[in-house]
């Protein structure tokens, strides 16, 4: 009977280690703006690490209506998938369906945009991501005997997380140098109305030698505006965020550019670590209420380090363990709730 009993009670031990380990079998996810290069990339980063541990993954786009949203994540949970990803296309929108995904049963996991009643979210730092490319613009400027930023922020208002991208930026410049913003601007986080609000802003003043955008567009049409005013460009420094895709790295490689700093956010590494995040959850680990993915300021000195890039080819390749590898915040420095 002692061997009988030993032996059950291996079996349920075995059994319950199993169950524990197990991966979900499906999993979907709700892009908010599947044809932004942002969004490819952590959909390639999710696909990338569910194809390891034998997921299959089914993405829906909202293409930013959220009524859409609605409706894909209520197909989702009717088609049983075992977690649901969703970029939120706006905070607020996204409260019933997490309401709803609860009363459920279906593990919920949001990559970005908090929401209320969220379970857990998997998202960059945005002040400190901010703050990280300004310190590397402020040392660029003390090592060129300057003594002033004028800034022109190519921002976009309306969501808190560019705002404290912008916030970031601006103090940690300061602690190098006397910091101006001399334009605040919404450039919808779009290159052609980043290109529009920027030269009208330059036609008002041009008097700037810093150029700063809340994602990898605002800072190219914040250049590409600086370029059509045939304005000087050699003290002139472009600092972008994101590392959304190509665009970055065809002009930070560029011999004599001026856009020297990009605040990345490795959009794949934030789709790898979503996968696991998901996985987690699924699997009843007791995760974070935020999974801080890791930024850091680029420069054409370092991004080798983490991206293969070919210019001829137009395609790059992340390195995931190297990014894996770069330090993380435990807590945001500033959140939403500080602005």
């Amino acid at each position: 009977m002692k061997i009988v009993s030993w032996f059950l009670a291996a079996i349920i031990t075995l059994s319950l280690a199993m169950s524990v380990s197990a991966n979900p079998k499906r999993i979907g996810y709700i892009v908010n703006y599947g044809t932004h290069e942002w969004y490819q990339n952590v959909i390639f980063g999710l696909q990338s690490r569910a194809d390891e541990l034998g997921i299959e993954l089914e993405v829906m786009d909202a293409n930013l209506d959220i009524n859409k949203q609605t409706q894909q994540a209520e197909d989702f949970m009717t088609k049983g998938v075992d977690v649901l990803i969703m970029t939120p296309v706006n905070e607020e929108g996204v409260v019933p369906i997490l309401r709803k995904a609860k009363a459920e049963g279906m593990p919920t996991v949001l990559e970005g945009n908090p929401a209320k009643g969220m379970t857990t979210l998997f998202a960059i730092c945005d002040y400190d991501a901010g703050y990280k490319a300004g310190d590397a613009v402020g040392r660029i400027l003390v090592s060129r005997g300057e003594s002033e930023a004028r800034v022109m922020d190519v921002g976009l208002p309306l969501l808190s997380a560019t705002l404290l991208r912008s916030l970031g930026f601006m103090e940690a410049i300061a602690k190098h140098v006397d910091a101006v913003k001399v334009h605040e601007l919404d450039g919808s986080g779009m290159i052609d109305s980043s290109v529009e609000v920027a030269s009208a802003a330059l036609a008002a003043d041009s008097n700037i030698n810093v150029i700063y955008g809340i994602n990898d567009g605002s800072a190219l049409g914040g250049l590409q505006a600086w370029r059509a005013a045939g304005l000087p460009e050699d003290d002139l420094i472009v600092a972008g965020t994101g590392a959304e895709g190509l665009a970055f790295l065809n002009e930070m490689t560029k011999e004599g550019t001026p856009y020297l700093v990009e605040a990345a956010m490795f959009p794949e590494g934030v789709g790898y670590t979503g996968m696991n995040l998901a996985v987690d959850l699924f699997n009843g680990v007791d995760v974070p209420e935020h999974k801080v993915t890791p930024t850091l300021a680029l420069t054409v000195h370092n991004y080798a380090k983490y991206y293969d890039f070919d210019k001829a080819g137009q395609k790059r390749a992340i390195n995931f363990a190297n990014v894996a590898n770069i330090p993380t915040e435990t807590k945001c420095t500033k959140y939403a709730s500080d602005l």
